[in-house]
């Protein structure tokens, strides 16, 4: 089975002083004299984990804990501190799907706007916008102004775009809990048949439910730290679910 990703003892660290608020001259001074201070804070320690081609990871955890860092590290914005990330084939991360968008043009415009912004060409887009406006539900919004939209309605249309893409890792931050029940059911079926055809995917979410019913893997971080990496997604969400109640970790035994 081919490996897509693997995380070896990743760690990220970043380092802030007080640049901003002394400025250049004062900066130069204190370097100098050796009185600048800077604070380390490390968002990630130690993480380790491999995917397979097919794999869907949930990534859970409370705000703070470094998932986000940790997905700049896969994405490649961010190189890690200690360890090392080997990423086999393209990763398309899908967030903040609202972004991007120019509120004055029509729903139709943003559409070849979107598109072309990922590379796409005209005749590409004249293929597959009818696919596009009817997946998200806008036939009756085409030339609405996108600023006119409810929030709602253009998530959907930034995630109808999305599913055009077509990497080897997927990443997705909170973006299938877009739309209604009735949206959100649909996106999830997009996702399955995504991930169906070999993508590898991410997905970061505040809802437990969603890995459970996606994933087959599971990471649950910490403050920073790795509290588990599993094949049982729901061993571990029934343990990170107990966490939220009660604020102690107690992870699923297994013989």
């Amino acid at each position: 089975m081919k490996v897509a990703l693997k995380a070896e003892h990743v760690s990220v660290r970043y380092i802030t002083g007080d640049f901003k608020d002394i400025g250049l001259k004062e900066y130069l001074v204190r370097r100098i004299r050796g009185r600048y201070k800077v604070t380390e804070f490390w968002a990630d320690r130690n993480i380790s984990f491999t995917l397979y081609r097919g794999d869907m990871l949930g990534m859970i955890g409370a705000n703070g804990a470094g998932k986000s860092t940790l997905l700049k590290a896969v994405s490649g914005i961010m190189v890690p501190t200690k360890g090392r990330m080997t990423i086999n084939g393209t990763v398309a991360a899908l967030l903040e799907l609202g972004s991007g968008f120019d509120g004055d043009l029509t729903v139709r415009e943003n559409t070849y706007l979107r598109g072309a912004m990922l590379g796409y060409t005209r005749e590409f887009m004249n293929k597959q916008y009818e696919h596009i406006i009817r997946f998200a539900e806008l036939e009756d919004f085409q030339e609405r102004p996108f600023k006119q939209l409810s929030s709602g309605m253009q998530s959907r249309l930034a995630f109808s775009i999305a599913c055009l893409v077509s990497p080897d890792i997927i990443i997705l931050d909170e973006v299938l809990s877009v739309g209604d029940g009735a949206f959100r059911q649909k996106s999830g079926d997009k996702m399955r048949e995504i991930l169906a055809s070999g993508v590898t995917g991410i997905l970061v979410t505040h809802s437990v439910e969603q890995v459970r019913e996606l994933c087959n893997k599971v990471l649950w971080l910490d403050k920073g730290r790795q509290v588990v990496f599993s094949n049982d997604v729901n061993g571990v969400c029934d343990s990170y679910e107990e966490f939220l109640r009660s604020g102690e970790i107690h992870l699923p035994q297994h013989d």
